[in-house]
């Protein structure tokens, strides 16, 4: 098994230490990676899943967890492949980096954020996965005026992702309703490998 000490490192950090450890593995086996928050774990975890590993996750003390992934022959045949999402990624992706649109006046900004999210709901064709972060993430969150909109999206097939990083910064981490958690290394995977990038 290889050890990796991912403690005190900011996101995508533990991902990119973890997807390195197990490039050394050569075939199969096991890499345990501690780290020092949920958000990272969440993260490794969903790492683990869209590749296909068989991964476990408990919490040692306060402020310490393990997220062990145990590697294949089969899971590491399809290593450099892309993973389950890969599909969203031949079409258009959002990315969502603020509460509002526009610079001057919030007010407005955040109306035309509200009026954004809607109008994409709109479109004859859906982004394959919206991507909020900084600001963005608290559109997905509790007490977000878009939560009808971003929820239709979901429903209809689009990704919602939220950046972890982004939420455990804003107090944010208990607070989101709608998706799923994403860290720095997806957001800039994602990005990099879409036809198409709308940002309001």
């Amino acid at each position: 098994m290889i050890k990796v000490n991912a403690v005190g490192d900011a996101c995508p950090i533990p991902v990119v230490k973890t997807k390195n450890a197990i490039k050394e593995l050569n075939g199969s086996g096991s890499v345990e990676t501690l780290v020092d928050n949920e958000i990272a774990v969440q993260n490794l975890t969903k790492m683990a899943d869209q590749k296909g590993y068989k991964v476990e996750s408990k919490k040692i003390k306060d402020d310490l967890y393990s997220v062990i992934m145990t590697i294949g022959e089969v899971q590491t045949e399809n290593e450099d492949k892309a993973p389950v999402v890969s599909d969203n990624t031949r079409g258009s992706i959002a990315v969502i980096s603020s509460g509002v649109m526009g610079t001057g006046d919030d007010t407005l900004g955040a109306m035309l954020m509200k009026s954004f999210l809607f109008a994409l709901t709109q479109q004859e064709s859906l982004p394959e996965a919206v991507l909020f972060y900084n600001g963005g993430a608290k559109l997905t969150c509790e007490g977000s005026a878009s939560l009808e909109d971003i929820s239709y999206l979901a429903e209809h097939g689009v990704e919602i992702l939220t950046c972890g990083t982004c939420l455990k910064h804003y107090g944010l981490s208990d607070k989101l309703k709608i998706g799923g958690v994403t860290n720095m290394y997806e957001i800039v995977e994602r990005m990099s490998r879409a036809a198409h990038i709308i940002k309001p």
